[in-house]
């Protein structure tokens, strides 16, 4: 299978980026990456979650739909091919577990009226993994920001995926279970989930395998 747009997500720690850059490395498509540093509200909301919730989700979503719309209009026709690390639904599943309720109403709002203009991919790929993987993927990459994360936090964002999975029946979403692999160190591993993901075809509505 080829795709001209191929999200890959997954919880904090999954691996997502990683397996984005590979895929773009392989296939010559255009990789587009969150820009999550940028963001000056993210430490802060770590240290001080219900103070800058709203602003952190806010400028998460206008950033992401600024540059989702930007790179996906302006598609260079010698490399046609896109492949994210995100897509903009996360501002929403991430909202629903860190904002309140009258916080979430405004936010659903903003994010219904930005939504409908940005396009569908053709496949979604979700990366899933233990709570303790992705602990553990934490822990190695060092981010201080991130070292306080608690395991309820990861449990409380893959139910909301998985609440959104159920919801999207008119999206072609494949969930990939990578506890039991490392497809970042092993090349035999990335070759499983890469064979996964391009040698097969799958429906619309939820595709899951566990590798």
């Amino acid at each position: 299978m080829d795709f001209n747009y191929l999200v890959i997500e997954g919880n904090i720690g999954a691996g997502k980026t990683s397996l984005a850059r590979k895929l773009a490395v392989e296939t010559g498509g255009r990789l587009i990456l969150e820009q999550f540093v940028d963001n000056p509200f993210l430490a802060k909301f770590y240290s001080d979650p219900d103070r800058y919730a709203f602003p952190v989700e806010l400028s998460f979503l206008a950033e992401r739909y600024q540059q989702l719309k930007t790179e996906l209009q302006n598609r260079d026709l010698f490399q046609a091919r896109v492949i994210s690390d995100y897509y903009l639904t996360k501002s929403l599943i991430f909202s629903k577990n860190t904002l309140k309720q009258d916080e979430l109403k405004l936010f659903e709002k903003l994010f219904s009226i930005i939504s409908l203009q940005v396009p569908r991919p053709d496949l979604y790929v979700y990366l899933h993994a233990s709570v303790e993987t992705l602990l553990n993927n934490i822990k190695t990459r060092g981010r201080p920001y991130e070292q306080n994360i608690q395991p309820g936090y990861l449990e409380e964002i893959q139910k909301g995926y998985f609440s959104f999975f159920k919801m999207r029946k008119d999206l072609k979403i494949l969930v990939i279970d990578t506890t039991r692999i490392d497809f970042v160190n092993r090349k035999e591993d990335y070759e499983k989930i890469r064979k996964v993901i391009y040698e097969r075809e799958y429906n619309e509505g939820l595709n899951m395998i566990i590798l």
